[in-house]
């Protein structure tokens, strides 16, 4: 009896796991085989901006935009650039600018007909009077006695040539002027270098030396 009693048992026991251990079907469930997910590659998901907003991404640090000027002529400028090895990675560029000076003061003889300006002029030369014919523009047939910077200074040269019985007048000499400039753009440091080796380079004195973030190059946002 003892032994139909265990028997009886054991079958027991294999009718209740046995569901458990035959798959869908009633073969042999498969055990999953594989390796779990490693935890760096597990990355919680950035809540959400209530904006809609996206997240600021990481920007490069800004470029330095580098301005020199004025130089006198295109070829000057061209001259400098064929001296620096790195003008063609730093895209070396000739900016040409029309300055708007402002006047000088002109001492002169106002404009009349040509040939009494020419014998005026031939009698001004003959007394040793520094002077010259203008023979094109609006003032053509004037005779120039003489550009100032200074109104002070032309004033005084106009006293004087009144003083010689010459019908001077004083005008305004228009002097815009076409100058050139060198334009790149580098890594600020790089900047810094190449601007020292123009100015050896040029050997004087620039006007101006500008060196300014790029507009338009992103810089990191800061949060508050």
């Amino acid at each position: 009896m003892r032994w139909l009693a265990l028997l009886l048992l054991l079958v027991s026991v294999g009718i209740y796991y046995l569901p458990a251990y035959l798959g869908p079907s009633g073969g042999m469930a498969e055990v999953a085989s594989g390796s779990l997910p490693r935890v760096a590659s597990l990355k919680p998901s950035a809540p959400e901006d209530p904006s809609g907003a996206e997240p600021p991404l990481s920007r490069s640090s800004p470029l330095s935009c580098v301005r020199l000027g004025w130089i006198g002529t295109q070829e000057r400028a061209r001259q400098l650039i064929r001296h620096q090895p790195l003008a063609r990675e730093a895209e070396f560029a000739v900016e040409e600018v029309e300055r708007h000076l402002a006047p000088l003061h002109w001492v002169l003889i106002p404009p009349q007909p040509e040939e009494v300006a020419l014998r005026e002029f031939r009698d001004i030369q003959r007394q040793g009077i520094d002077s010259y014919l203008v023979t094109e523009g609006e003032y053509r047939n004037a005779i120039s006695l003489g550009l100032f910077e200074h109104r002070e200074s032309a004033i005084s040269v106009l006293e004087e040539k009144k003083r010689q019985n010459l019908n001077a007048v004083l005008a305004n000499f228009p002097r815009n002027q076409i100058s050139y400039a060198l334009v790149f753009e580098a890594e600020p440091d790089l900047a810094e270098a190449l601007v020292k080796a123009v100015k050896t380079d040029y050997g004087s004195n620039f006007d101006f030396v500008e060196i300014r973030p790029c507009e338009g190059v992103a810089t990191p946002e800061k949060n508050p």
